[in-house]
């Protein structure tokens, strides 16, 4: 145990400020330097990259605050992966170390950072050997120098916001990189084939749905003008009702047991497991549809009679065919298209809406629902948020229930009526609003909505309860409004 202390001496560090409380201005300031040194390194391409196959999963991009064949292709990738293990290792008990402590703190940073670099190196060395980025011959250690490098950045980027801006970094990331999504999906005006459509407003159809929408109104498209429309529409439907439900909550009543008369309410957030577990339902969304495509091309010889070429790898992947059929890219059979999700509102304008297209939605609905509500519950057992967890913290912080004797059995058994039901019911629930967001066909996944509500809600929340009395009167009565 020494022995990792001393490695924690060699270890650089952003330095903490030495004021108690930092003022709006400074916040402000260092958080919009960090955010602008994330576009600009997000625009930084990999020097040395032939091939960039990373770039089709867009989802992984959007969970890790990544940009594939950049310099931040790991994204926040170590970061997430060093803080779930570590969370779910000390929640579930394999490792003890005590966070209410000052020495346990800094030994919890200290072990999460060795992680981190840990994850940095090894996710860099997979990328490229096992091929999702590969490099031109005699560039490979330079390819995988150059994703360490990134990673590191991203980092202390991280570190740097956490200590000298508003909240966490990886949080912040992740919202920039949605939002940017966000506005590409609304406002783009180059397609796919580099033409610009502001130049040719009549004769080049503009990708973005905004623009799509005022150009199918002065062309006259009908269709076009629906499909633009129903995207918008339906992305501000579910803003407001995530935007609603997240503030839903069930306040507890507590008091200090050596001080009578004061007291606090305890939170529970109806979305108690927070984002997470759909986080995990899409990941393995994704991974089946990505799994089932390799299957598929490698089982083709044997699915089109080819004996002469089904041999091998080839045979063996034709028993895995359940996991799905693609066309172009895009499930149309097996287990990834029934877990999968089709814009039923678009096929509906163009004409092109089918029955089967509304059970696929039910069945990908009922996924997202029954495994969010699994995820959220395995998640509060293992990353100690479950009642027994809070009914110590609660009482190592002097807080009982209001009326009753400061017991933790008595604390616990009061939580249990609220964290399940609260968990359950909010893993259904957020599974429910991310499935109706794919099928609906919003400006982005269900997924990345979510994410960005929710990560933007809390820093609304931070800024106005910790900064009410030191920012600009405007910027005041904006946060109160």
């Amino acid at each position: 145990m020494a022995g990792i202390k001393d490695i924690f001496n060699y270890i650089p560090e952003i330095r903490k400020p030495e004021e108690k409380k930092l003022g709006f201005n400074v916040k402000a300031k260092w958080t919009l330097i960090v955010l602008f040194a994330f576009f600009v390194l997000s625009n930084i391409p990999l020097f040395g990259i032939s091939e960039n196959v990373l770039a089709q999963f867009e989802f992984l991009s959007v969970i890790l605050a990544a940009d594939f064949g950049s310099i931040i292709s790991l994204g926040i990738g170590p970061i997430v992966m060093a803080s779930i293990i570590l969370q779910l290792l000390t929640g579930s008990g394999i490792i003890n170390i005590d966070t209410n402590t000052e020495e346990g703190k800094r030994f919890f940073q200290g072990v999460q950072k060795i992680l981190v670099f840990f994850f940095i190196v090894f996710e860099s060395l997979v990328y490229v050997l096992m091929g999702g980025l590969q490099a031109t011959p005699g560039f490979t250690w330079l390819l995988i120098f150059q994703l360490m490098i990134g990673g590191l950045i991203i980092f202390y980027m991280d570190e740097l916001t956490t200590k000298w801006g508003f909240g966490s970094g990886v949080s912040m990331f992740i919202a920039a990189g949605v939002s940017r999504q966000i506005i590409t999906a609304a406002f783009q005006f180059i397609d796919q084939q580099g033409r610009n459509c502001l130049v040719d407003f009549k004769g080049i159809p503009c990708a973005g749905k905004v623009l799509s929408l005022i150009q199918s109104l002065i062309n006259q498209y009908p269709v076009e003008l629906l499909s633009a429309a129903a995207a918008i529409v339906s992305t501000f439907v579910i803003f407001m009702a995530v935007v609603w439900t997240q503030s839903l909550k069930v306040e507890i009543p507590l008091s200090f047991g050596r001080i009578r008369g004061y007291g606090v309410k305890w939170p529970l957030s109806f979305f108690y497991a927070s984002v997470i577990p759909v986080i995990l339902v899409a990941a393995i969304v994704a991974n089946i549809q990505l799994f089932g495509g390799i299957i598929d091309n490698a089982a083709a010889p044997c699915v089109q009679g080819l004996a002469d070429q089904c041999v091998g790898k080839a045979a063996l992947a034709s028993h895995f065919t359940f996991l799905g059929s693609f066309v172009n890219g895009q499930p149309v059979g097996g287990l990834a298209f029934w877990i999968g999700s089709t814009n039923l509102v678009e096929l509906f304008i163009r004409g092109g809406f089918l029955p089967v297209f509304l059970l696929q939605g039910f069945i990908h609905a009922i996924f997202f629902m029954v495994f969010s509500a699994l995820f959220a519950f395995f998640w509060v057992k293992t990353s100690g948020m479950d009642s027994k967890s809070q009914a110590k913290k609660i009482m190592a912080s002097g807080l009982q229930i209001s009326g009753f004797r400061q017991d933790e059995r008595i604390l616990e058994s009061v939580l249990d009526r609220y964290i399940m039901p609260l968990t359950v019911m909010g893993g259904l629930a957020i599974g429910l609003l991310a499935a109706l967001t794919n099928l609906m066909g919003a400006l982005v996944s269900g997924t990345a909505m979510l994410l960005v509500i929710m990560i933007m809600f809390q820093f609304y929340q931070n800024i106005a309860q910790q900064h009410a009395m030191d920012m600009h009167p405007a910027m005041r009565k904006f946060v109160k409004t």
